[in-house]
């Protein structure tokens, strides 16, 4: 198998507005994160993801760029990122960037200028399209609820967005706009950074007709939106503009099956090095992201086997199960309650010893928790403000509603890091943009540095363990016991080290018949007094643990 150093990367996203504050304002900013990139080579990642830290209005948190060559006032200046990016590199790390180019901000000089006329040359940088004021140009649907279009007064005109209406679609089928998008991605090669995160970058190819969605869902039309006819001409597009660097590219690939994904990630064909995918993230959830459903075990451990299977020498697999679109993971899919501790590192334990590269949203290697916020006054999301508006112009019920984004809301991995038990978290000495979660006084860096046993410390052990044994990353994959109801377990197999893994996904006491070639020595476990490694093993509540025979 080819090896590569983005393969052996364990990736760190940080949410830049909720990092670390060091101006005084209340929200985090580029000079926070330079302060703490030595906690990060203490933890160990050798990758940083950035979300977005361009120039942005914040309608959606910087997912609206009005600016991709400059910085967002309130993170800093573009020396603040270069000095960044040099403190990155002088540690041996990486960064990454988030490269937004499915759609701008409508107030990106291009948009503004696109809809002074009919006729004005950055008209077609957009989708523009007539039609009277009462109906939409199609039935698609926005992801963040509602038309996925917008009239336009001056020129008695729609125009596309599949996300807020202030995040107009790019139409990539104009070769202007693919040239706008190389010269972005090119200027921050030059600078020196070390790949990009895509944001929905299978949404980038539209399907010419704009044709009706064949159901009134809550994403109709996704058919003609997602995974249209060009979007490998232009995802080779994307590759060629990053020249022969040795760079990594990670596409967030919204509504693409396995196999769709497969042909993204083929390393023949393919046109990038691992996709963020929404199956595993789906199997809770009803007809939208703020339906839950209870999560089925078995279908979850399908899941992941599949993914492992499928792209097993093929392509590669990006592993993750929480970042600032989800909730947070020890409490979706853990127990942040009465067995914080021990779902915590179960969960950890499974991200990083299957076949892949690892993804931590900041705050899970400390097992930072949903947050349940008292009132619709404390969220900030726009996705989640629109979803409770809608609901409550349908009749529901508001405390319904609120209980649902309580479980939902993307608000719970972007309230601010937990770095000590002092004012506002150790996050800022002012009062944060969005709320702490109140259990930052027993949820916190501090703390946890101090006690060897935590999270945080059993997340530094996985890390180093990873980077000690190829296996970890390159080993092949193959389940045991795939009809377990609760327990997920299997073997990595590479170049004579063999793993098995054996993880207890549930609350619940359970028994396990480990294979017979069971030899081997115990790397680590999250619990204490396993001395003996016997046939049957009794897995005590989100046991796991990691063998190795070489």
């Amino acid at each position: 198998m080819e090896r590569r150093w983005w393969k052996e990367a364990v990736v760190y996203q940080i949410y830049p507005r909720s990092f670390k504050d060091t101006n005084g304002d209340g929200i985090g900013d580029l000079q926070g994160i330079i302060e703490k990139l030595d906690y990060l080579s203490y933890l160990g990642v050798d990758t940083i993801w950035l979300n977005p830290v361009y120039r942005s209005p914040n309608d959606d948190n910087g997912y609206d760029i009005s600016d991709y060559r400059n910085i967002m006032d309130e993170f800093g200046s573009m020396e603040d990122f270069d000095e960044l990016l040099s403190a990155v590199h002088q540690r041996g790390m990486r960064l990454i960037m988030d490269l937004v180019v499915n759609h701008t901000s409508d107030e990106h000089s291009w948009f503004i200028r696109s809809r002074e006329s009919l006729d004005n040359p950055y008209r077609d940088y957009y989708f523009w399209r007539p039609g009277n004021a009462g109906a939409p140009p199609n039935n698609w649907r926005s992801f963040f609820e509602g038309p996925a279009w917008e009239y336009d007064e001056k020129t008695a005109q729609w125009y596309l967005h599949l996300f807020t209406r202030k995040q107009p679609d790019l139409n990539w089928d104009n070769p202007k706009v693919r040239d706008e998008v190389r010269g972005i991605i090119r200027f921050w090669l030059e600078k020196g950074v070390d790949g990009f995160r895509m944001d929905v970058i299978n949404l980038i190819s539209k399907h010419p007709g704009l044709l009706d969605g064949k159901d009134s869902s809550n994403l109709s039309g996704h058919e003609y939106f997602a995974n249209g006819p060009k979007i490998h001409e232009y995802l080779r597009f994307v590759q060629e503009s990053l020249g022969d660097r040795d760079v990594m590219t990670v596409g967030e690939t919204v509504i693409a099956d396995l196999d769709t994904v497969a042909e993204y990630v083929d390393r023949e064909t393919g046109s990038l090095d691992m996709a963020i995918n929404f199956e595993h993230v789906t199997l809770d959830r009803g007809v939208d992201s703020f339906d839950p459903l209870p999560l089925d075990l078995k279908a979850l451990k399908d899941c992941f086997s599949r993914w492992q299977k499928k792209l097993d020498g093929r392509g590669w697999n990006c592993l993750y199960m929480s970042n600032h679109d989800q909730p947070r993971q020890v409490s979706r899919f853990g127990d942040d309650r009465d067995y914080h501790r021990e779902s915590a590192t179960m969960l950890a334990t499974l991200l990083h010893t299957m076949q892949g590269t690892p993804f931590i949203m900041q705050g899970e290697e400390i097992g930072m928790t949903n947050v349940d916020f008292p009132s619709i006054e404390d969220y900030r999301d726009v996705a989640t403000l629109n979803y409770y508006r809608e609901r409550l112009a349908a009749g529901d019920n508001p405390e319904s509603i609120l209980k649902r984004i309580r479980q939902c809301s993307r608000d719970n991995a972007r309230t601010p890091m937990q770095w000590n038990n002092q004012d506002n978290a150790g996050f800022s000495e002012a009062g944060p943009w969005i709320s702490i979660n109140p259990n930052f006084h027993s949820i916190n860096v501090k703390r946890e540095v101090e006690d060897p046993d935590s999270i945080l410390n059993y997340y530094r052990r996985l890390i180093s363990l990873r980077r000690e044994y190829p296996v970890f990353v390159y080993g092949s994959f193959s389940e045991i016991q795939p009809e377990h109801p609760l327990v997920f377990a299997y073997k990595r197999e590479f170049e004579g080290s063999r793993l098995l893994v054996v993880l207890n996904l549930s609350g619940k006491e359970c028994s396990f018949e480990l294979p017979e070639e069971r030899s081997g020595r115990l790397l680590i476990g999250n619990y204490d007094g396993r001395q003996h490694i016997t046939g049957t093993l009794a897995l005590r509540p989100y046991e796991a643990m990691v063998l190795i025979s070489e």
